[in-house]
């Protein structure tokens, strides 16, 4: 059977057949090389609404696909099967084989090119799932023959060399999300401390240090925004309540026009010294106001557990 065809991002791919046979999917199982992005994948169907599972036991599987496909509880799923399954591996084509009799299962095979691939395994310093004894190449090299069976069974190929997180999301949504779901956006309001750098996957960045800073308050310093004391410290200034109210008027009307022009999910950073006080307490305000006007909302505090 002939590979499939590389799907890349650098345009929305149209509506056909295929994406609604895809978007009607019952179990989707991720697979891939190791550092072509299945996390980031996985993290897209649950956003989906997926029920999202990560490095499941192959010999689990069929008992998994019952469990969520009950009638009482039936709900999509998401599952990554990878090369950390070793040997067992080799059942995984039989499994599938009978799963598709059962339910709708597609595969999501995810690949890079070899230099990417070990591109990214020396930026996060993570050592390959086969093992350290090897070099990485020599391990990609032996991953892609194990993985081979399975790549030939693959609904869906993407190539992940050239996408970014964001991307790869939006490539995601646009497959396997259902009709009733076309025209929704995920927004994730994060805070963080410039001190410990800015988030990279942010597509809104808001500095809100010209806040007073509640951590020279001696009684403030080991409390975060989310303490009913320090909220009202940093809400008693008039300049905190403008800046909430514009802000979540300029995203309530800026919102519609991201769905528009087919924006699946914004992220939306709001960044204070190091991450504790001032930045935390302006997310929680802005999740609410996004949340109460009818947006999915998700809310995220990166540096709040930071010294």
């Amino acid at each position: 059977m002939a590979k499939p065809k590389p799907v890349r991002a650098e345009a929305s791919p149209p509506a056909s057949e295929s994406n609604q046979t895809l978007a009607a999917a019952d179990l989707v199982i991720i697979t891939g090389m190791s550092g072509s992005g299945k996390l980031t994948a996985l993290k897209a169907f649950e956003d989906l609404g997926f029920y999202a599972v990560d490095n499941l036991p192959i010999a689990l599987v069929p008992k998994f696909a019952d469990l969520t496909h009950d009638a009482k509880t039936r709900r999509r799923a998401a599952l990554i099967i990878d090369i950390r399954e070793g040997q067992q591996l080799r059942q995984f084509p039989k499994i599938f084989a009978d799963l598709r009799k059962q339910l709708d299962t597609r595969i999501l095979f995810l690949d890079a090119d070899d230099e990417t691939l070990r591109r990214r395994f020396s930026e996060t310093r993570r050592p390959h799932p086969l093992g350290q004894e090897a070099t990485v190449l020599d391990s990609l090299k032996d991953e892609r023959t194990l993985l081979k069976p399975i790549q030939k069974l693959a609904d869906l190929y993407i190539d992940t060399s050239k996408l970014n997180v964001h991307e790869l999301r939006a490539l995601i949504t646009s497959k396997f999300q259902s009709s009733e779901q076309t025209g929704n956006i995920v927004v994730y309001v994060n805070s963080f401390g410039f001190r410990h750098g800015v988030p990279t996957d942010s597509d809104l960045v808001f500095d809100v240090r010209f806040l007073p800073n509640p951590n020279y308050i001696p009684a403030f310093k080991k409390l975060s925004g989310r303490h009913p004391s320090v909220a009202r410290y940093i809400r008693s200034f008039p300049q905190t309540l403008e800046f909430i109210s514009k802000i979540s008027e300029l995203l309530i009307y800026l919102l519609p026009h991201y769905i528009r022009e087919g924006k699946s999910y914004l992220t939306i950073s709001f960044g204070c010294t190091g991450g504790h006080h001032r930045s935390v307490l302006i997310a929680d305000e802005i999740y609410k106001r996004l949340k109460k006007a009818g947006f999915t909302v998700k809310e995220q505090h990166r540096d709040i557990g930071r010294p």
